[in-house]
């Protein structure tokens, strides 16, 4: 079960407007890591538009995900100059490291594995994205630092939180 009060939250601060469904379902993403049924629920509930909407627009776009994903959202870039210069070798590496396929997620939820069609910036090919942050010219020697780095990153914060 979904708490779903964070919901209520960003809905007020969308001024409860239909049209800014798009930007709530962003900022759900962002707080869920994925949209949840209760969460589309809620949000149907609040803003008054139906289920089926709320979800034909979920599932349109690519950057939404009804299931659950990691922390760490990790996209390889299957674009031509990053699929010349590794970029599947670089997706196979991740898998045996994090020890899941593409299109899996970790069981601790803090990594999720997938592809991309462009980044957009193939002068740093092979490129891997890892949330909001770039990684360019990567190398398979690289990924367990890389995979490391966020580890540490969770660490920190969970002792923070703490």
């Amino acid at each position: 079960m979904v708490d779903v009060t964070r919901v209520r939250e960003i809905v007020e601060h969308h001024g409860k407007k239909k049209e800014q469904v798009i930007a709530m379902l962003q900022d759900c993403q962002d707080e869920y890591y994925y949209l949840p049924r209760e969460v589309i629920e809620e949000l149907s509930a609040q803003i008054d538009m139906p289920v089926t909407i709320i979800l034909a627009i979920a599932t349109f776009y690519k950057s939404f995900s009804l299931e659950a994903r990691g922390r760490y959202q990790i996209h390889v870039c299957n674009g031509t100059a990053c699929n010349i210069q590794g970029g599947p070798r670089l997706i196979e590496a991740i898998e045996r490291e994090l020890k899941i396929n593409k299109g899996g997620t970790t069981g601790d939820m803090l990594f999720s594995l997938d592809t991309v069609n462009c980044v957009g910036c193939c002068g740093l090919a092979p490129v891997i994205t890892v949330g909001k942050d770039v990684h360019g010219k990567q190398k398979i020697s690289s990924i367990p630092k890389m995979v490391k780095e966020y580890q540490s990153k969770e660490a920190k914060n969970a002792q923070t939180v703490h």
